[in-house]
């Protein structure tokens, strides 16, 4: 028999820590290789963990939302056969005490003189600190009221180790000065000042107060509502979003589909949507002006070399989830049908992998799945830019040919371009969505899927 220790599994490069929100298995029950045994929940997406062997379960090392770090061990699984010596927990050998009593003894005063000295963090308020944020807290000497003031990206406003190292740096890089030795009397106005400029400070930061009736329903918000709902504040005050709106004459993609789409649907057992169309065009544009394929850190731009497009997908309870194409240039239309109907599929029942929602260099968004004609979407950080395609609709229109002009039936969409102003200036931002519509309106009716 041998334990084998089932550690949380590395969910992406920016993941480091996860949400136990449910055991899946009791102790005492038998697990399968491949079996979940636990649900978590991460900033990004919700996944299953599971057992590498076959076995049973004999201990639970965390509750459910307890925070747990990449790499921790989250359970024991008792196993028939013997595992690798990287996955099974090292046996300690026990010594015996009559060997060397002196060295004991000695260690065991350490130990104790070391409890006594050191104080654990504490905190006063509902605010919950992982292990590693307490320990890291407390070896650079950070008091309780100042780790409160640190500010969290993290789920809930929760402090993450990225969060402490980046307050760590900007503390050390402020100037300090050495205190002088003035009377105490001096001191309290100045601390009275600095108080009072803290209170007007909350208090301005505080929001106004919802007075609720009491026939009104209070409905709690989902975690993924209260993560969506700090990004889009988060991006709002990031970027400087201008839009621009292009109208798109999309009546060759809509007749060439129309007779497509039966064809298609016998051979490729999937539906033929507009979807792989438009996002085919919008690579080819971020392929033409890779300066809208960028993010911003600090005073730096990074220009992507792949293009990943990010595809906004609705979930039933109403949420919105982006899974991300990845290298959408190098795909052809075939290939990109079947991404998109793949990922929105599997979105759609919470079977995206963490991998499929990270790394997006540019986001799309179909705001006329629900009726909307045109938006003015928030852009998903750290890109610089997003597009949201409106309702295709049958409208009249001025068709120009070399016998005059006439008026016809067209089917036709407007484009609605959000980018970042910082970075973006409105002839870049203007060019590219019209770049796209270019793509659109030069559609070739003979081709072939």
């Amino acid at each position: 028999m041998a334990k084998f220790e089932l550690k949380l599994p590395k969910m992406g490069e920016s993941v480091a820590e996860a949400t136990i929100t449910s055991w899946l298995k009791d102790i005492g029950e038998t697990i399968e290789a491949d079996e979940a045994v636990l649900e978590i929940a991460t900033d990004k997406v919700d996944s299953e963990v599971p057992s590498e062997v076959d076995g049973v379960l004999v201990e639970k090392l965390f509750d459910v939302d307890d925070v747990v770090q990449v790499g921790q061990t989250i359970a024991v699984i008792e196993t028939e056969s013997d595992v690798s010596s990287e996955s099974v927990a090292p046996k300690v050998e026990e010594v015996p005490i009559k060997e060397e009593p002196k060295v004991v003894s000695e260690v065991a005063q350490t130990v104790t003189a070391a409890k006594a000295t050191v104080e654990p963090v504490i905190s006063n308020s509902d605010r919950f600190y992982s292990p590693l944020v307490r320990n890291i807290a407390k070896k650079e000497g950070i008091t309780q009221a100042e780790l409160d003031t640190v500010p969290g990206t993290g789920a809930d406003g929760r402090v993450t180790k990225n969060d402490i190292k980046s307050y760590l740096e900007n503390r050390s890089s402020t100037p300090t000065k050495e205190p002088e030795n003035k009377p105490q009397v001096d001191e309290a106005p100045k601390q009275k000042q600095s108080e009072d400029k803290s209170v007007a400070k909350d208090i301005k930061k505080a929001p106004a107060p919802v007075i609720s009736n009491s026939d009104d329903d209070i409905i709690e918000m989902t975690r993924m509502g209260k993560l969506i709902a700090k990004h889009m504040v988060d991006s709002v005050q990031t970027s400087a979003h201008v839009q621009s709106f292009i109208e798109a004459d999309v009546t060759n993609i809509w007749n060439w589909r129309k007779k497509h789409k039966d064809s298609f649907k016998n051979r490729e057992g999937e539906n033929l949507t507009f979807t792989p169309i438009f996002m085919e065009a919008v690579a080819k544009a971020l392929r033409d002006f890779p300066m809208m394929n960028i993010s911003v850190q600090g005073d730096n731009i990074i220009k992507k070399k792949h293009i990943n497009l990010g595809m906004a997908a609705a979930l039933p309870d109403g949420n919105l989830i982006v899974p991300v194409i990845r290298d959408a240039d190098q795909l052809n239309l075939l290939g990109m049908a079947k991404k998109v109907n793949d990922l929105a599929g599997r979105a759609r029942i919470g079977q995206l992998k963490p991998d499929e929602i990270q790394d997006g260099t540019y986001t799309v968004t179909n705001v006329g799945t629900f009726g909307s004609i045109m938006g003015t979407p928030i852009i998903s950080q750290p890109q610089v830019g997003i597009l949201a395609l409106g309702a295709i609709r049958k409208v009249p229109a001025v068709i120009e040919t070399p016998d005059g002009d006439f008026i016809g039936i067209r089917y036709k969409m407007f484009l609605s371009h959000s980018y970042d102003h910082r970075v973006v200036n409105g002839a870049l931002g203007g060019q590219f969505v019209k770049a796209v519509k270019d793509y659109l309106e030069a559609w070739d009716m003979d081709r072939e899927v």
